[in-house]
């Protein structure tokens, strides 16, 4: 869908935001903030996930349910909309240093030129925005069914384009560490059902602690998604990883919002931090400088 055609299912408001239409629908943008852990142990916001909020009659229905209404041959539309509807939003009420995670379907780019048509649409759509490429983060589920080609194919066009790769949901269903490695993503997103069962034993503690290394050591970051409580925000940090998102921390705020100034109240963070902006953890940020930093590829 040309970025023409997307943007005339958005409407602006007055108040700066951007809703989108699809039928009977209104579609709303929400953000979920991903925090970083720092050398003293403390959080600040470093990104936000953009999550598409569907509205009927004024009243709020579940995404799961919107898309699954969604025609098969509509999906494509509706997805592109999304995405257009959250860079707009981050345009306007995000903190200009936070990076913006957006999501894709790979199953529904199959076709090469299809990709980079949708991309370039996607980088007219941040010049409106007055976004830079380098703050954009194309989020993946690797799947085996999609085939390996495609896939590769996806990943590779968004780094030409200038947008960093996370791979979103691992250790669910058939996700796979060497077929993941082998799209050398920036990021890595960890499934949250999959992680919180693992944090129940010593023995699954000490495998996510093994495959946070094992992808942190080929510059891949590692974020645990479903943080809920404080002793799994504790077990993420011992495990490593870089950055965590949950309803712990803060839950997903439709726009307008007060945003670039979420902070959490554990002994992780102090009251008066402020949305630091950071690129890259502090831990991570001392590896060796060959490594990928959050947002920029070195050599790339």
């Amino acid at each position: 869908m040309p970025s023409g055609k997307a943007m005339s299912h958005i409407v602006r408001l007055p108040d700066g935001s951007s809703e989108g239409v699809w039928g009977s629908y209104v579609l709303r943008t929400a953000f979920q903030p991903i925090f970083a852990f720092d050398d003293r142990r403390r959080l600040s916001v470093c990104a936000y996930e953009g999550l598409l909020r569907p509205f009927r009659d004024a009243l709020p229905h579940r995404p799961q349910d919107f898309f699954l209404s969604i025609p098969t041959a509509d999906r494509f539309q509706v997805e592109t909309v999304s995405r257009t509807l959250h860079l707009l939003n981050a345009g306007v009420f995000l903190d200009e240093t936070a990076q913006i995670f957006v999501n894709f379907d790979p199953s529904l780019f199959g076709d090469p030129k299809l990709i980079d048509g949708v991309l370039r649409d996607m980088r007219l759509v941040l010049h409106e925005a007055r976004l830079d490429a380098t703050r954009v983060v194309c989020e993946v589920t690797e799947q085996k069914s999609v085939y390996e080609s495609a896939l590769s194919d996806f990943v590779s066009a968004c780094r030409r384009h200038g947008f960093t790769i996370a791979v979103d949901d691992y250790g669910a269903e058939d996700s796979d560490m060497e077929r993941v490695v082998a799209l050398k993503p920036d990021i890595v997103k960890f499934d949250a059902r999959w992680i919180r069962r693992l944090m129940d034993t010593g023995p699954g503690r000490a495998l996510l602690a093994i495959m946070v290394r094992e992808f942190r050591d080929r510059g891949i970051i590692c974020i645990f998604e479903g943080i809920e409580e404080d002793w799994q925000l504790e077990v993420a940090d011992e495990a490593g990883a870089d950055m965590v998102q949950g309803y712990l921390l803060a839950r997903p705020e439709l726009v307008p919002g007060d945003f670039g100034r979420t902070t959490h109240g554990t002994p992780h963070a102090d009251a008066s931090d402020r949305a630091s902006g950071r690129r890259l953890p502090a831990r991570a940020a001392k590896q060796d400088a060959g490594r990928r930093s959050f947002g920029r590829r070195h050599g790339g």
